[in-house]
C-alpha cells in the first residue's frame, strides 16, 4: 500500500473506529505541521462545536505498517489516541489567545536548537544564543492529569499588538516562576532512582563532592530553557563552585560539569554525540555541541570558543613573558657594556691637567 492509498483508507477507518465508540460528529483533517526538531503530516480530529483538536502524525502510523505491525491494530491505536485525547482536552477560552493581558501570565521559554528549527523560526519570535534559540510557550494547563501549552508565533504577536521585546521581558520574569530551575547533583538523582542501599551496593560515592549535576522545571518538560533565565548561570556557578561545562542532554534537560581542571572538550563532545545517536530521540535533540560558562568573565560560549579564547590568552602571556625577559636582557647587556667600559682618572683633574692648567 503506498502512502496516498494508506491515507485515504486510514482517514475512513478511523473515522468508523470513533463512531463505534460514540464520537460521531468530528472534523477529520490533514495537514503539514512543523514542530520542533520535526516536519510531518499530520491528521487532526477536532469535536463538532469545538475549537480544540487533537492533533498527531500520520506518517508514524504510516511507518508503523511498513515496519509490518498489523493494519488494523494501528487502527484501534490511532482511534484509542484520538478518543482519550477527546476526552482529556482542556476546557480553553480561545478568546483569550488574542488578549495578551490575560496570556502573558502564561509564558515560558525553551531553548531549541537553531539549524534543525529554521522553519519554526521563521514563523515564531525567537532570541538566539550561540547555535541554540530561545522561543515562547503560553503554558494554558500544566497539572498531572493534562498539558497543554501554544508555541508563540509572530501572527499571535500582531494580533496581540505586541513587539517582541515586551515578549522577551515579560518572558524573563515570568518563566522561572512558573518553570522555576531545580539543579540537582547526580548523586542524589540515582538515590532517588535506585534507593540508597541499592545505591551504595552499586559502589556510587553518595558521601563524595558530585562531579556532575542536572538542571531543568519541576515537571522535565522542556527544562533546557533554564539556560535563557536571567539568573541561571550564576545560579549555577554558585552551585558547582565556578565556572563550568553545559552538556545538552535533551530539550528537556542540561548536564553540568564543574570547570575544575579534569574535564577534556573533545571527550565531552564524544559523549554528547554518542549519547544523542543512540540514547535520545530525534525529536529531542538539542544540540551536538558543549557549551561553557566563564564565572570570572560572566561569559556562556560554545566550548570551542572558550578553549580558543584560553589558548589566545595564554599565548598573549607568552609573549608578555618573553618580552619582558627581552628587555630585561637588553638591560642587562647594556649594564655589562658599561662595566666593560675603562674608567676615567680623577687624579687627572687633582694634577691640574683639566682646561690645560699648571700645577702651582
Amino acid at each position: 500500500m503506498d502512502y496516498n492509498n494508506f491515507k485515504e483508507n486510514f482517514i475512513e477507518d478511523v473515522r468508523k473506529g470513533l463512531y463505534e465508540r460514540g464520537i460521531e460528529d468530528v472534523n477529520i483533517t490533514t495537514q503539514q505541521t512543523t514542530k520542533l526538531n520535526e516536519s510531518y503530516e499530520s491528521i487532526a480530529i477536532t469535536p463538532e462545536g469545538s475549537n480544540i483538536g487533537i492533533n498527531t502524525s500520520l506518517e508514524m502510523f504510516f511507518r508503523a505498517v511498513e515496519d509490518g505491525q498489523d493494519y488494523n491494530e494501528v487502527v484501534q491505536r490511532a482511534v484509542n489516541t484520538f478518543t482519550d485525547g477527546i476526552e482529556q482536552t482542556p476546557s480553553i477560552d480561545v478568546s483569550s489567545l488574542t488578549d495578551y493581558s490575560q496570556m502573558k501570565d502564561k509564558l515560558v521559554m525553551e531553548v531549541v536548537g537553531t539549524d534543525t528549527n529554521k522553519t519554526l523560526l521563521s514563523d515564531v519570535p525567537h532570541k538566539d544564543m550561540e547555535d541554540l534559540s530561545v522561543v515562547y510557550r503560553f503554558v494554558m494547563e500544566n497539572n498531572e492529569d493534562s498539558r497543554a501549552s501554544i508555541v508563540v508565533t509572530n501572527h499571535m504577536l500582531d494580533v496581540m499588538g505586541v513587539n517582541p521585546e515586551q515578549l522577551h521581558a515579560d518572558a524573563m520574569e515570568n518563566a522561572p516562576q512558573l518553570k522555576p530551575v531545580v539543579i540537582t547533583g547526580m548523586n542524589e538523582i540515582m538515590v532517588e532512582m535506585m534507593g540508597r542501599e541499592e545505591a551504595e551496593m552499586m559502589g556510587i560515592p553518595l558521601d563524595e563532592e558530585d562531579h556532575m549535576f542536572v538542571a531543568t522545571v519541576p515537571d522535565k518538560i522542556h527544562g533546557a530553557g533554564v539556560l535563557a533565565y536571567e539568573n541561571f548561570m550564576e545560579e549555577a556557578a554558585e552551585r558547582v563552585g565556578g565556572s563550568f561545562f553545559i552538556l545538552p542532554s535533551s530539550l528537556h534537560e542540561i548536564l553540568i560539569i564543574p570547570d575544575d581542571g579534569n574535564a577534556d572538550l573533545h571527550e565531552l563532545e564524544s559523549m554528547v554525540r554518542e549519547v544523542n545517536s543512540t540514547q535520545v530521540a530525534p525529536e529531542e535533540r538539542l544540540s551536538d555541541n558543549v557549551y561553557h560558562y566563564d564565572a570570572q568573565e560572566k561569559l556562556f560560549e560554545l566550548g570551542e570558543k572558550f578553549v580558543e579564547r584560553q589558548n589566545e590568552k595564554e599565548a598573549a602571556m607568552e609573549e608578555k613573558k618573553a618580552d619582558k625577559e627581552s628587555v630585561l636582557g637588553d638591560l642587562k647587556a647594556k649594564k655589562d657594556e658599561v662595566a666593560k667600559q675603562p674608567k676615567k682618572e680623577a687624579v687627572e683633574k687633582v694634577a691640574g691637567k683639566d682646561k690645560g692648567g699648571e700645577a702651582i
